[in-house]
């Protein structure tokens, strides 16, 4: 069983500019909520006890949004409208925090969560890739490691136009929805080994740790997570686990439209 989860959330945004030069990206709204209360109500769907947010030095609105506010409580107690109170009540569980002080790329965030993993397996979640369609996408993953005890990442296919904008493996189907992942390639430009692109949830063992540590610098000379797990692939073994199940990259503007739509027809539906 995996127990604790790392999200990485310290990234400036800049797709989003200027709105990000002072809300961070995860906090944009969906349905009302902030996204990153999806990615953290996820882990806790999926057993998750233990969560460790990345953050950068302009990213306090999250702790904010997760820590309790008395001031609040009491005044809506005093204006009669205590119903609200269990809106904002802050998650039943471990919620850490850690600032990466330098924008070094994802690798070097996980890495930052060695001590907070210690020896266990553990679970990242991006919180720009959210899914509405399960309650949550990290489940499966979850299943897989426990059936093989071996990494595991999200995977879904994408168009072939689109593949540049991911890391795209080159894998063979072992069973259903699982694939034995021989090789990643970060954002092809062309010849693509598949049209199965990495997404935002990984369960992975702790020596990924030893791999980030001494991983040169990659793609725009920041230590990529990807590297790492190409690596893995040939030394302890990476299975992919690929989702039918619709995922939207809020950093995108389109895709932040049709989510926003998605959680709004949702919310109509579960009124009737």
């Amino acid at each position: 069983m995996i127990y604790r989860a790392i999200i990485p959330a310290a990234g400036y945004g800049i797709r989003n500019l200027p709105v990000t030069k002072s809300i961070p990206k995860e906090m944009f709204p969906i349905g009302g909520r902030p996204t990153i209360e999806y990615i953290v109500e996820e882990a806790i769907l999926a057993g998750i006890t233990e969560i460790l947010i990345i953050l950068s030095r302009n990213k306090n609105e999250i702790m904010n949004y997760f820590d309790r506010s008395i001031e609040l409580e009491c005044f809506l107690t005093a204006r009669g409208k205590e119903h609200l109170i269990p809106t904002i009540t802050p998650p039943k569980v471990s919620i850490q925090y850690t600032r990466q002080h330098e924008a070094l790329g994802l690798g070097h965030a996980v890495l930052m969560g060695k001590s907070f993993a210690g020896n266990e397996p553990f679970a990242v979640l991006l919180p720009d890739q959210v899914s509405l369609q399960r309650k949550s996408m990290l489940i499966p993953l979850i299943k897989t490691y426990d059936t093989y005890s071996t990494n595991v990442i999200g995977l879904q296919h994408v168009e072939p136009a689109l593949l540049k904008n991911y890391g795209v493996v080159a894998a063979q189907r072992l069973k259903n929805r699982v694939f034995d992942i021989e090789s990643i390639v970060e954002k092809p430009k062309k010849d693509p080994p598949s049209n199965l692109a990495i997404m935002g949830r990984y369960v992975l063992r702790p020596e990924v740790f030893e791999v980030l540590k001494d991983i040169a610098p990659g793609q725009g000379g920041e230590i990529q997570l990807t590297d790492a797990l190409s690596e893995l692939c040939s030394t302890s073994g990476m299975l992919g686990y690929a989702y039918k199940e619709r995922w939207y990259d809020t950093s995108i503007e389109q895709d932040y439209l049709k989510i926003q739509k998605q959680a709004y027809l949702m919310k109509l539906h579960n009124k009737h």
